[in-house]
């Protein structure tokens, strides 16, 4: 390698490197014992001192909303805010195919400790195992509080809840309702949070959005929102902040996320201090309905509970692309993933199951209308499960799924395969949290898929919903207590020079957007930013594109804020406002997320470096160079996006528990 290779980052001065950072918060001891110890360690909040506690909660999905939940059911005083109209519309409801328990309901060999090692290898090694367990310990306890809440979990026959299978697991530990799992627990958390809206316990804020958190003299002390109805700027001050505001995959413009998606609130925290951690690790979901032209805003999901029972294929000849896929001889059919991954098959981990499909269209074999300069699409095909289970089981198991697909495509899936394609889902990467869940801004804390903690470079299906609820039940109520013991802290005012300031800058960034009265709109700068993160920092990585990609979205940025169009006023109801804020962040995030990528000259996981793959064309890691987390602190800028360089700080990675070893699927 030359010294460029190895070092391109620094080299073409990106970025520079910092002091190594470490959780301090995990308590010593065998990794079974250390959630337990640190609940114990973590002092206590008398009730009557809970009522002079103040605590801001941004987002109500799974996360957020049980926090909230929880957090004024203890007794604190809570806010909560949110974008939607109602927390009811938070993006946790998109999520369908189930949550993974470690209870072993199928007696097929699961436990603590195996979806502990799932979790690990299904992340490629590169997330902190003490989090990790501790997630997989308080798994159980989810399912028991949802079925408490009413949660209508599908059942056996003998009245016991079913589980199924998903991606990178051998075991059944899902519990689902049938493809409306997101919506279902997240019914069980929003009642859960009016009941404390009712006692008063908990203010709830709907259609407002957070554009600033307020630290005052190192901690986080408040937020600054926007009323999105009246477009008022208003201040609202706390003894600690929390961010449940989910993940940012909408920087590539067309992805699974709802529209409203942004990164705003961690991309705000993290100007502010808060470190971002390992921003490149993006989740390409295998199963989406494809793209199919370019007036496409959003792409579809379908869930990866279809994979227990569809077979992956495609045409083994280029010439039958074209053809009706049941004229298609069984014979002339390729079922990569059965053939490649005979252990697994079609349930490899998210990241196998892309990459292969990429492959396979790369070569010519898609399927599907052209789109582009290719065909974008394989086979999801059920006849094999409708002959060996009838129609009627099938229906049972997936028949909303089955509707929203011929909905959307115009297409019977019943009667002829389904058609799927990698795209934009989850991310890994987030905001730096400890053992804690506190970020490097002391009082904000992170929460779901806002933080980085526990998978790593690749997300198993269906522990979305499980790190969402066993943070905001679970782990958050009992560790911000530690935090929350040394308060109340000193009463700010709006006036405190701090706040103020904050509010100042809101209000001053805001001007300027309005102020610029370009040619371009919002959504184009999206979506050209879109289409360069997806070419260059999207399911193949290299050194090549990521230099250019971090050139064109400088440039990209620059014209932004010279061209953008941003109409109506700031007083008022203005979503092109709104979107005009959102994109600043996204053109921010994308240089950072290319840096990262950069930098880690390895692949793992959802980062697939094209420099470092085995010859059967695996991602291949270099735990010698590579065994961190990657923290990113903010290097400086001004309002209008000029970046200065970021800093890395490295936590290594210690593996006590789970041997380190190249992942294989088999």
């Amino acid at each position: 390698m030359t010294e460029t290779t190895v070092n391109a980052g620094i080299a073409h001065g990106l970025y520079r490197e910092g002091e190594p950072v470490a959780d301090s918060k995990a308590p010593a001891g065998p990794i079974a014992g250390k959630w337990r110890q640190r609940q114990f360690d973590a002092s206590l909040v008398n009730p009557a001192n809970r009522r002079k506690l103040d605590v801001i909660i941004v987002g109500t999905g799974l996360a957020g909303g049980s926090a909230a939940a929880t957090l004024g059911e203890a007794g604190y005083n809570v806010k909560v805010f949110c974008f939607q109209d109602s927390p009811r519309r938070a993006h946790s409801i998109a999520a369908q195919g189930g949550i993974n328990a470690a209870k072993n309901y199928k007696e097929d060999g699961d436990s603590v400790f195996r979806l502990f090692y799932d979790t690990v290898k299904g992340g490629d090694y590169r997330s902190r195992e003490t989090n990790v367990y501790r997630l997989a310990e308080v798994s159980a306890n989810i399912i028991d509080q949802c079925v408490a809440q009413g949660v209508p979990f599908a059942r056996e026959y003998g009245g016991l809840l079913d589980n199924r299978s998903f991606g990178g697991v051998q075991v059944s530990r899902t519990f689902y309702a049938r493809g409306q799992t997101g919506q279902q627990l997240l019914i069980g958390a929003y009642q859960a949070l009016e009941r404390q809206v009712a006692a008063g316990t908990v203010e709830q804020f709907t259609r407002h959005e957070m554009l600033e958190v307020v630290v005052v003299d190192g901690r986080a002390r408040g937020i600054i929102v926007r009323d999105l109805v009246t477009g008022e700027i208003e201040t609202h001050l706390a003894d600690a902040v929390v961010l449940g505001s989910g993940g940012y995959g909408n920087v590539f413009f067309l992805s699974t996320n709802a529209m409203g998606s942004n990164v705003t609130a961690t991309w705000r925290a993290h100007r502010k201090g808060a470190y971002m951690a390992n921003p490149c690790y993006t989740q390409i979901h295998p199963t989406c309905i494809p793209v199919s032209g370019e007036h496409q805003s959003k792409l579809t999901l379908m869930s990866e509970s279809l994979r227990n029972d569809g077979r992956i294929w495609v045409p083994k000849n280029r010439e039958d692309c074209d053809k009706d896929p049941r004229d298609i001889a069984e014979e002339d059919r390729d079922y990569y993933l059965e053939r490649i991954y005979p252990s697994f098959g079609n349930l490899v981990p998210r990241d196998i199951a892309s990459r292969q499909a990429k492959n396979v269209c790369d070569e010519g074999r898609g399927v599907g209308p052209v789109v582009g300069d290719f065909r974008r699409g394989v086979y999801l095909d059920f006849a094999d499960a409708i002959k060996r289970l009838g129609r009627d089981a099938v229906e049972s198991k997936y028949g909303n799924l089955f509707d929203m697909y011929a909905r959307i495509t115009g297409e019977n899936p019943y009667e002829t395969p389904m058609r799927i394609y990698p795209a934009v889902h989850y991310v890994m990467g987030g905001l730096w949290v400890d053992y804690d869940l506190q970020s490097t801004i002391p009082g904000l804390f992170v929460i779901g898929e806002a933080n980085f903690s526990d998978h790593g470079a690749n997300r198993l299906g269906a522990s979305a919903l499980m790190q969402g609820l066993a943070d905001g039940y679970f782990v958050l109520p009992n560790t911000i207590r530690d935090y929350l013991a040394k308060g109340p802290f000193d009463k700010l005012t709006q006036e405190h020079p701090q706040v103020a300031e904050a509010r100042t800058s809101v209000e001053q960034r805001t001007k300027r957007l309005l102020e610029i009265r370009g040619e371009r709109s919002v959504d184009s700068f999206h979506r050209e930013l879109g289409n360069i993160m997806w070419e260059y920092c999207g399911m193949e990585r290299s050194e090549e594109g990521l230099l250019k990609a971090i050139d064109l979205i400088r440039g990209l940025r620059e014209e932004f804020w010279r061209n953008v169009r941003v109409l109506g006023a700031g007083d008022t109801l203005n979503q092109s406002l709104e979107k005009a804020g959102r994109v600043a962040d996204f053109l921010e995030l994308g240089e950072l997320m290319c840096i990262d990528a950069l930098h880690r000259r390895e692949s793992c996981g959802g980062h697939f470096r094209a420099e470092s793959q085995t010859e059967d064309g695996e991602a291949l890691r270099h735990d010698d160079e590579f065994l961190y987390v990657a923290a990113w602190e903010f290097g400086g800028g001004d309002a209008l996006g000029e970046m200065q360089q970021p800093v890395l700080h490295k936590e290594d990675l210690v593996y006590e528990a789970i041997e380190l070893k190249q992942r294989s699927y088999k």
